[in-house]
């Protein structure tokens, strides 16, 4: 999540509600495409949008949806007429979780006590449910220098892949060639990726480990035994690119204004702020290649691994199926991060959700990705952070002539050699130059989210995606027509124990990381009882604040 200094009224997080029956199910409708203009506004927030289920046609994919609210304790399981069938509730918040073949859920959560990492995405802790609610297992990762976030991935052999921080401090960051006008002074977060064998009923072993501080080149301080030419090393990761999440340096008035809007964590600080340079935000496993695709925001790339190789060859350039160890074995979305570009060859903007589409799927073994963030040439402002200084609402509106911003999903298929590898082209660059396949709103402007978000392919060519700031799901058939959508109704009120919100989602109070559509025959519903639980959780009806009162003095 990438957070700007802007101000606003601190009215803005003022909630009036009201509870409401489960809204009726909806009628079918006919999509309009709209035409805007400069000053046309957008809701950033969506909290005075309809919620519940909007439209559902004879044509959408007949299934279940999990998600959870950004600020729950709770995992929701709702069929197509937007009706709670289940329901696993946890002490902890949770903001991604993954449904098993047997029923069981293993869940990302937030520990409460984890110190050092202030950024949106934490967890600390994996557990596993199973369909009844109990607790089967649960590990926990975390300390002054690591921590689990964002996103994991079960293997096939029931491993966990997860992504965790990995800390240098501003030492560390400078012998490694960083230059240090641009090291915070708590130092950086990279991150690395960990595969878990589960020792249930606690605990776990790190089998497998690849980090990026062992993949660095830099041309800045000659001294290093990392300096060469970047242009050079296209397999390796530049630690003096400049970082997209980190954002300007804050007053310590800002940033406490900001914690207290809920748009930073209750740890945040001075000099942490702009450590968080990768914030890496999904990963994706493909068994049949032994390749794992993670999502680098901060860098404005996807990044391909080879998880053939042993800890100790991952640490180094060769070995693996590959014979290039850790190398990159194939990056997307930003050359001019490794010399082969300007910003105008930027593709990706503070993605999420790159995976790899399933075996047997249409499109397979290419890549997938929702692009959040795509800037309009035309933009008044520099981005949606500034825009939004300008409106209290909480509706945050922000007119397209301002910030004509909006979101993409893309489909590509890795240009790959006879032999298997990725090669780059006769300019040096990872292909291909633009994807295969993109959708977007018909009308362009009204599925944007500037940050969490994500989509995934379907087995009958369908695309599920989430926008996620404003918690809406819809579904998408293969010519990019709209068959069903959904708005989030809920949200709870959790609280970390020194009050602050688990997640730093401000007056985004709908918001949902990631949401994901299980077919009706998958093995986890298999003799589930699926009829709509009784009584169904009530909805938030958000109220706007009244006009504050004329002074009669």
């Amino acid at each position: 999540m990438k957070l700007k200094a802007f101000t606003f009224p601190l009215f803005l997080l003022f909630l009036f509600s009201c509870k409401t029956d489960t809204p009726p199910l909806a009628e079918k409708v006919v999509e309009e495409v709209k035409v805007w203009q400069p000053e046309d506004t957008r809701s950033m927030t969506g909290v005075m949008a309809k919620r519940g289920l909007i439209y559902n046609a004879e044509t959408d994919t007949e299934g279940y949806v999990l998600f959870e609210p950004s600020s729950s304790t709770s995992t929701f399981l709702i069929n197509k007429n937007g009706e709670v069938v289940h329901r696993w509730d946890s002490d902890l918040n949770s903001m991604n979780s993954y449904l098993q073949p047997n029923g069981h859920l293993i869940r990302m959560e937030r520990d409460e006590n984890f110190p050092t990492f202030a950024a949106g995405g934490q967890s600390g802790r994996i557990k596993e449910y199973d369909w009844e609610g109990n607790l089967v297992w649960d590990f926990a990762y975390f300390s002054e220098t690591y921590l689990t976030h964002h996103d994991i991935e079960v293997m096939p052999n029931g491993n966990i892949l997860a992504i965790s921080y990995d800390a240098l401090s501003a030492e560390e960051a400078e012998a490694a060639g960083m230059d240090p006008q641009h090291i915070p002074k708590a130092g950086i977060w990279l991150d690395k990726i960990v595969e878990i064998e589960p020792v249930k009923p606690e605990g776990g072993k790190i089998i497998w480990e690849w980090r990026m501080q062992d993949h660095l080149v830099q041309e800045f301080d000659p001294a290093k035994k990392n300096y060469a030419a970047v242009a050079e090393h296209p397999r390796k990761i530049n630690l003096n690119t400049a970082s997209e999440e980190a954002g300007p340096p804050m007053s310590q008035e800002r940033l406490d204004q900001m914690k207290k809007m809920g748009f930073l964590t209750s740890n945040a600080t001075i000099d942490n702020q702009g450590s968080d340079i990768t914030h890496t935000n999904a990963i994706s496993y493909n068994p049949e290649l032994d390749q794992i695709v993670i999502s680098v925001p901060g860098y404005g790339e996807i990044f391909v691994i080879d998880h053939s190789t042993t800890t100790e060859e991952a640490r180094t350039a060769s070995g693996g199926r590959s014979g290039l160890g850790g190398e990159l074995l194939y990056r997307w979305g930003n050359p001019a991060n490794y010399g082969k570009g300007t910003k105008e060859d930027q593709k990706l903007f503070g993605q999420h959700d790159s995976k790899w589409i399933p075996k047997g799927y249409p499109g397979e073994g290419n890549l997938m990705v929702y692009n959040n963030d795509i800037p309009h040439p035309d933009n008044k402002l520099p981005n949606m952070w500034a825009a939004l200084a300008g409106d209290p609402s909480p509706e945050l509106n922000v007119s397209v002539g301002d910030v004509g911003n909006y979101s993409a999903v893309h489909e590509w298929k890795i240009p790959t050699s006879e032999n298997g590898t990725y090669e780059l082209n006769e300019n040096g660059v990872f292909g291909p130059k633009t994807p295969d396949w993109t959708y977007t709103a018909p009308d362009k402007y009204s599925m944007y989210s500037s940050f969490i978000s994500g989509a995934h392919r379907l087995k009958n060519g369908h695309i599920f995606i989430t926008q996620g700031k404003q918690g809406r799901f819809i579904e998408v058939d293969e010519n990019g027509k709209l068959v069903w959508e959904y708005w989030n109704p809920y949200i709870d009120d959790y609280k970390l124990p020194d009050g602050s919100p688990a997640q730093p989602t401000g007056p985004f109070i709908f918001g949902i990381f990631r949401a994901t559509l299980y077919p009706e025959d998958h093995p986890a519903f298999k003799g589930k009882n699926l009829e709509p639980i009784a009584p169904q959780p009530e909805p938030f009806i958000f109220k706007m604040p009244p006009p504050p009162e004329e002074s009669t003095q």
